[in-house]
């Protein structure tokens, strides 16, 4: 009896051993997995994959090529010394963009993409472009920067491209509002649509340069998420120039550094593995 209990025993702790070393395995796997998918999603994102496509003044080959694959790009928009650097595109409705990237390839990471009720050569009053936030400085990752005094005194100016020439673009004014706000996140047509959004800008903002805004002024209003306020946008608005502003010379804030990070996650997920199986393997020998 005590053979046959013994037996028994040793049979369960097997089994308790072998389930326990299966649900960390199958964790780590599921780890391993959930780093890989996230840098895929960050991969695609990155403003350096549209590098080859972006216009210049001597050069727009690459653009329209750009173009043939997908015909919704009709603009560039920067925003400068930041990782804001993408082709600007504009689809029938708000949502195709929301998770298509600018090559019409499906992705989480979508676009920048104007609003379906703008009129893409920026002649209406304010003219609402959508990103989505990411981390990493990715998309309009870095719009929500400005909310930081330092960072907003310091960023003064971008770039849009359109009808084959590059505008300036110099920021006014960093503002946090519900997405449900109707009078922000709708296109201005009468006049006093247009004096109701300065002051909705002049009411609202975080921080305001002192610079004048007018009726005829044409404005580009860069939407994206913030998690600072229940259904919050960071909204920074900016002025059209046809002054354009040249980019200081960028450091790389690009996802290499963190993709080197996770995967020296893997690399150490991977080994933690290797010992479990050895550990297990050893003490099956043993018993």
């Amino acid at each position: 009896m005590k053979r046959l209990a013994k037996v028994i025993i040793s049979g369960i702790d097997n089994m308790v051993n072998f389930i326990v070393l299966m649900l960390i395995l199958l964790l780590m796997f599921l780890s391993c997995y959930m780093l890989w998918d996230s840098n895929q999603v960050f991969e695609a994102a990155d403003a350096k994959n549209y590098e080859a496509y972006m216009p210049s003044e001597n050069h727009t080959k690459s653009f329209e090529e750009l173009q043939k694959i997908n015909p919704d790009v009709f603009g560039w928009i920067r925003i400068n010394d930041t990782n804001v650097n993408y082709p600007l595109l504009q689809a029938e409705d708000d949502d195709t963009y929301m998770n298509t990237d600018a090559e019409g390839n499906y992705s989480l990471s979508g676009s920048i993409f104007l609003h379906a009720e703008n009129n893409p050569h920026f002649t209406d009053f304010n003219n609402i472009i959508y990103g989505h936030h990411m981390e990493k400085h990715m998309m309009f990752g870095d719009i929500g920067e400005f909310t930081n005094q330092n960072f907003f005194n310091k960023h003064h100016y971008g770039n849009l491209y359109y009808d084959g020439i590059n505008h300036g673009i110099e920021f006014i004014a960093i503002m946090q509002l519900d997405a449900y706000n109707e009078r922000a996140f709708n296109v201005c047509i009468s006049e006093e649509a247009k004096q109701e959004y300065i002051k909705l800008i002049d009411s609202n903002s975080l921080y305001k340069r002192n610079v004048q805004i007018s009726p005829n002024d044409h404005l580009v209003i860069l939407t994206t998420c913030t998690s600072d306020m229940t259904n919050g946008r960071n909204v920074l608005v900016g002025k059209i120039t046809n002054k354009t502003y040249p980019e200081k010379i960028k450091k790389n804030k690009g996802i290499g550094i963190d993709i080197l990070n996770n995967n020296t996650y893997l690399e150490l997920i991977l080994i933690l593995i290797a010992l479990i199986i050895a550990v297990f393997v050893k003490k099956r020998k043993n018993n």
